[in-house]
C-alpha cells in the first residue's frame, strides 16, 4: 500500500529540519515513544541502524530504522521494520514561497505476514491517519514547543 501525505510548518526550513534531525526530540513528537536505542553505524548517518520501542496502552511494538538516504535540509530516507510490517518513508522538504516549510512523506507498507496483509487491505486509511497525526505532533512541537510527551 502507498500513499502521500503531506504538511506545511510554520517555522523556517533550518529551524524545521534541527528540530526534525535530533533523536531527543522524537519522543515530543512520535506518541507512545518509549526509548530510541542506537544499533548499528554512525548515529544519524547512511545506512545507521536504531531501534525503536513504542508503548499504545497494553500494545508494545519495536521496530528498526535504517536510514536510506540523507540529503538534509531537503530529503531524509528510512525504512522501518517489524515483526509484521516493512515501511519505507521517503520525506521531502522544501521552503514555501512565505519562508516556510512544506513537508511531503511518501509511504509504502509492504505486509510481512497474512494478518497484515488483511489490515492493510481492510484499513488503509488507518494507516494515512496515522501519518498525518504524526506529522501534525511535529508541527504542534516545532511552531508552538507541545510535546506528545506532556498528554
Amino acid at each position: 500500500m502507498k500513499y502521500t501525505t503531506e504538511i506545511k510548518v510554520n517555522v523556517p526550513l533550518d529551524e524545521f529540519i534541527k528540530k526534525m534531525d535530533n533523536v531527543e526530540n522524537m519522543k515530543h513528537w512520535q506518541r507512545g515513544l518509549v526509548s530510541a536505542e542506537h544499533i548499528s553505524g554512525t548515529p544519524g548517518e547512511l545506512g545507521a541502524k536504531m531501534k525503536l520501542n513504542y508503548k499504545f496502552g497494553r500494545r508494545k511494538m519495536e521496530l528498526i530504522e535504517t536510514i536510506t538516504k540523507r540529503k538534509f535540509p531537503y530529503e531524509f530516507h528510512a525504512n522501518y521494520t517489524t515483526k509484521s510490517v516493512h515501511n519505507v518513508q521517503k520525506n521531502y522538504f522544501e521552503k514555501t514561497n512565505d519562508g516556510f516549510t512544506k513537508w511531503t512523506s511518501k509511504t509504502e507498507f509492504l505486509p510481512l505476514n497474512l494478518v497484515m496483509r488483511f489490515m492493510l487491505f481492510l484499513m488503509p486509511s488507518m494507516f494515512k491517519k496515522q501519518s498525518l497525526k504524526y506529522m501534525q505532533d511535529f508541527k504542534n512541537f516545532a511552531e508552538e514547543g507541545i510535546s506528545v510527551a506532556d498528554a
